[in-house]
Parts: structure tokens; sequence; C-alpha cells
């Protein structure tokens, strides 16, 4: 009986094994290009999300600089410090501040205090502060004294677990008036930690009123106000062609008066009032509009701007007609401020913020997934944008995140979230696209399989729909993955499946990431005409031309459990390299990932082949991402 059920079983799995593993054919013309690929296939999405910005690209290591939280004022992330036999205690003052825009601060009253027994604040960062060896810390605050007497203030970096004092600066004594302070702090032969905490303390009596505490590391490009190094390297590895900013539903907040209000987000630090977000956290408002500018000028990206176009996520929405203008106004406003001379008044604006060169921009989105508004006012609202916004910039593309009526727009905004599964059986999703319509922007898509950092399964679930892409790239001018990071510590995510993982100290690329890399450094600028035939139903592929190097590169890729023997034919090639560059991204399992502990598990591996012909054979191993690069005569 149990040997009948054995061979029961064999017969039924036989064939499916033998099916996985028939050779399939692939047959590319080489000589006769369908259409261009889109210069601007691949891009980036970003929003405030999983601490994307605070506690992540933005560099600032302390948290809750301002005391305020989406719940109102805080002194959430503070704790006191009261060293030895010192008394005192801290709490909001909503009578003084720094500025308007920041009103408020935290008030320290320091009963007693000496020398080694020394009163103060403590901020512990984001889940930790970065310190490591030979590294200079730029840091500043804001604060007034009631009297000269409670001294000087001092800072330091101190080890959670030791105890031990990485770096120490002396600010002199406070004014009685609200003053900027800057200090420098200068680690020596440190061990590399996030475990540690920032004190400022003094060692008299007195009461001192504290806002806007800043500390930053070594920046990228050491840029004031700038981004966090090892998370920019890990950007400008993926060669993006555009940044999609600010969001998202960043943009929209839950409610109107929660919206992305860029003129809020401009000027000194001081000048910005931050806001809640509508993923539970607060905004810092840091990284502002000039900020994202100054990123995409920084990784050669062009910017895509998405104006508030009317609607917040809690179903508020304004109406088309004379109640919307003041939005369409400010849509104006920040192109200007973006694109305007110094002779406009928001490009004097933005020279005076540190950039007088215009930026160059070519799309504007209005809005963000419109298609939840159901009011059904979208259509109106965009025609509203879009005309007002050609008139006085005839060359923007303007882009609709919703299908619109009475007018065409220039793109339309697709998202997918989704299984592998689901991305492996819509791959020819836009084969069929009226190429008389409007172009496509993929604005946000992903495979949603892996936490908190996508695994392989979603890879290989990326990567097909990638195929599907870019074999449309005529069609597709946009596409950007979403989300783009995720901090890893508990609390820090939001939304699981993304792109790019760190904490404090580390940052590490989900295989999606190392599948978004090899796709876009391995890109051609023409489409191929390939004709797949495979019994595989997880087998994909797309082909292009390098025109300028003459070369044909070839994506494969295979969800199966089996490996994938495909035969390769160059037709229309007039002479075939036999040796050609293979790029493989693979894994034993979909599960397997990478992680915050195991930052490389799943990486790109280079090697060739010496076979390469007009018609060849080339096995794909099960669970695994290949790219040739196949040089003809």
């Amino acid at each position: 009986m149990r040997f009948e059920k054995l061979a029961a079983v064999f017969l039924v799995g036989l064939p499916l094994a033998l099916l996985a593993q028939q050779p399939a054919t692939l047959t590319i013309d080489t000589a006769k290009p369908i259409a261009a690929v889109s210069p601007t296939l691949y891009g980036l999405m970003t929003e405030e999300i999983n601490y994307s910005y605070d506690g992540g690209l933005y560099a600032e290591l302390v948290s809750n600089r301002t005391f305020q939280t989406n719940r109102g004022p805080s002194t959430a992330g503070w704790t006191i410090l009261q060293n030895g036999n010192a008394r005192a205690a801290m709490a909001i003052d909503k009578t003084t501040g720094p500025s308007e825009a920041l009103p408020l601060s935290l008030k320290l009253t320091v009963e007693s205090a000496a020398p080694k027994s020394e009163a103060g604040i403590v901020n512990g960062g984001f889940w930790g502060i970065a310190v490591r060896p030979s590294t200079q810390y730029k840091g500043s605050f804001y604060a007034k004294a009631d009297s000269a007497g409670i001294g000087a203030v001092t800072v330091r970096l101190i080890n959670d677990n030791t105890g031990a004092v990485a770096a120490t600066a002396t600010v002199p004594a406070l004014s009685s008036e609200w003053k900027r302070y800057e200090y420098t702090l200068k680690t020596g032969s440190v061990i590399a930690s996030a475990a540690n905490h920032l004190t400022l303390s003094v060692d008299h009596p007195g009461t001192a009123w504290f806002s806007l505490v800043s500390l930053f590391p070594p920046t990228y490009k050491n840029r004031a106000n700038g981004n966090r190094v090892d998370l920019m390297e890990k950007l400008a590895a993926m060669h993006p062609a555009f940044l999609r900013f600010p969001g998202g539903n960043y943009l929209e907040g839950d409610h109107i008066n929660e919206r992305y209000e860029w003129k809020k987000t401009i000027g000194s630090q001081v000048d910005r009032p931050t806001h809640p977000s509508p993923w539970n956290y607060h905004s810092s408002d840091g990284l502002g509009l000039l900020e994202f500018f100054n990123w995409c000028e920084d990784l050669h990206m062009q910017p895509l701007l998405a104006v508030y176009a009317g609607y917040s996520m809690r179903q508020e929405h304004v109406d088309p007609g004379p109640a919307l203008e003041p939005y369409v106004q400010d849509a104006l406003d920040e192109i200007e401020y973006a694109t305007g001379s110094t002779s406009t008044k928001w490009g004097a604006i933005r020279a005076k913020d540190g950039h007088p060169e215009p930026f160059k921009l070519n799309y504007i989105e209005v809005g963000n997934e419109d298609w939840f508004d159901k009011s059904g006012s979208y259509s109106g609202r965009y025609a509203q944008f879009y005309k007002a916004i050609k008139a006085a910039y005839p060359n923007l593309q303007i882009i609709a995140t919703a299908p619109v009526t009475g007018i065409r727009p220039d793109i339309i905004d697709d998202h997918f979230y989704r299984s592998a599964q689901g991305f492996f059986e819509d791959v020819h999703h836009y084969d069929k696209t009226d190429r008389n319509g409007p172009k496509i922007m993929v604005g946000e898509w992903a495979t949603r399989e892996g936490s908190p950092t996508s695994n392989f399964g979603a890879a290989l679930g990326d990567a097909a729909w990638m195929t599907g892409m870019e074999r449309n790239s005529d069609i597709i001018v946009l596409a950007s993955y979403a989300p783009l990071f995720v901090n890893v510590n508990p609390g820090g995510m939001q939304w699981p499946s993304d792109l790019i993982g760190y904490d404090a100290l580390h940052s590490y690329g989900s295989p999606s990431y190392y599948a978004q890399v090899m796709f876009n450094e391995h890109l051609g600028d023409h489409i191929l005409d390939a004709r797949l035939d495979a019994a595989n139903p997880r087998f994909f592929e797309s082909a292009t031309l390098d025109s300028k190097r003459h070369r044909v590169i070839v994506k494969l890729v295979n969800g199966s459990s089996h490996p994938q023997a495909v035969k390769i034919d160059l037709s229309g090639a007039k002479g075939v390299h036999s040796k050609a560059a293979l790029t493989t991204l693979s894994a034993l399992t979909p599960e397997a990932t990478n992680s915050i502990t195991d930052r490389t598990r799943i990486v790109p591996v280079v090697s060739s082949i010496s076979n390469a012909a007009s018609s060849f054979t080339h096995t794909v191993p099960a669970y695994a991402i290949q790219i040739l690069d196949i040089d003809l005569d």
C-alpha cells in the first residue's frame, strides 16, 4: 500500500518537474529595434514613512528636537539629568520660544548643581546615536537663561553601557535673550556604536530654556543640514533618473491643515514650524523643499514635484473653482521657487535660501492617489491646475493621479502593490496599451513579501514586473518603487516590504534593492523585439540594445524552483562575441533575505559565459535573476 501511494505521487509529480525543465526558446531580433527606452524609466519615490527622513535619510541625530509630537508639545525622547546631588526638573514652556514658528521650548529648572554634580537634559536620538571613531560632529541649539549665573553649558556624547564620554564641548554662559549657539564634538579612538546619548548640562543653579537642539555627523558631499552618507551612497548606486517628492500620503496629510505646506519648509530651521505626518509621528521638516532639490542635484536626478491638489486622506477636499484658486496659486509659487530667476519673487527667495541657480523641472504631479477621493472632484481639480500651470509653464508635463474626464493629461500615474504571483500573472499588463493615449508613470509599485524589507521572493516578483515595464518603456516613461526606506528598529516601521533598511549605525539593501540596481545599471537605449516560448509560467525576459556599445542586454528571471534552460537566438546579428558578462542574483528559497545583522547575504555576483553566439543555450538557476551583456560586432 505504501509503495502504491509513493508510485502515485511520483507519477503525478513527474510531469510538473519535466515541464519546469523543458528548454525555452528566446528569439531576439537585434537588427530592428521596436522603440526607444525611456531615458527616465527608473527613479525614486519618497515620502516621510517608516522614519524615512527623521531617523533616516535626514542626518539629524537628535530626536524631537523642537519638543513636539503629533499629539502636541511633548518631552518625548528627552529625560532629566541629575548627577551626584543635583536636583532639577524639566517641562514644556508654551510661553516662550526662539521664533514665531517655534513658540514653545523646554524649560530646565536647576535647584542645585555643582561641578561633578551637573544637571541637564538627555536625548537618546532615534533608537540610539551613532558614534564613530575620529569623527567630527557639528551641533547647535537655541537657548536663553534667567541669568548668567547658570554658567556654561557642557555638551557630551556618552556611551549608554559604559558611561564613557566619547566627546565633549563647552558653550559659554547663556544670554538672557534667545540666541543660537554652536558646538563641535570630536571623537577619538572609540568603538563604533549606536548605544550613545547626548547630554546638555550645567553645574550651577538657575533656569534655562532650550529649543531646536541639533547634532549632525558628516553628511553626503558635506552639505550643511544634509543627508546620511551611507543611505545616499546606496541611492547613488541605483543611478536613479528622477525623484518623485514629497509624497505620497505625506503630500496630502490626514487633514487639509496637515498637508505638506512647502512655504513652511524653506528658510532657516528656526522658521519652520514642523507639522504632523499621516504616519503617526511628527515631521521636523528639516528636509524641506530646497533640501529635496539639493538631493536631486547631488544624485543628478530630475525632480518630479508633486503639488497639493485639494484632497486630504480623511475625505476632505476643496471644490474646483474659486475655493481651489489659492491652492493653484500656491503650486505656481512653488514652481517659481524651483525654476524662477532671481528677478522673480520666489526665485529671489530661493537665492536667499542659498541656491541662486534655478533648478531644471520637467514634471509636475497634481495630487496623489486621488482615486480615493469619493467626492468625484478630481477631474475638475486636475483641469484647474493643468490649465493654470500650462499657461505659465507650457513645457511642463502634468501628471494625473487618477483617470480624468474633460481634459487629456500628459501622463497617468498607476500604482501597484501585489504579491510575487500577482506580478507574475500581470507582466503583460501594458503590452496592448494604446500608444496614442497619455504616457504612463508607474509611480508606486512593489511586491509586498518580506518584512521589514522585502525577501528574495519579492525580488523575483519585482524583476518579473520590471521586464514588463522595460518591454513597454516607450509608453511607460517613469517608474519608482515604494516605500524606499524603513528604520528597522521596533516602532520604526509603518509599512512592510521596503527597499532599504537601517538602524542608527548600519544600513542594507534588500534583494529587491539589488534587483533594481542591476536592472538600471544594465539598460539599453532601445527595446528589441523578443519572443519567448516557454512552458515554465514563472520565466520572464526583456531585451534591450545599447546602441553606443553595440551590446544586447538580456534579462532573465526564473521564479521556479527548477533550473531553466533557454535557447537564445540572436537573429540579425552579424557577429557575436563569445564571452559575455553575466550578473546573477539568486537564493536557495524565496524566503531568503538580507537583514540588519546579515546585510549582504544576497548580493549580485558578476561572472561570464564563453559560449555566446548567434544561437546558444544558457541555463538560469532556480530562483534567480540574471543579466547577460552580449557584445556584437
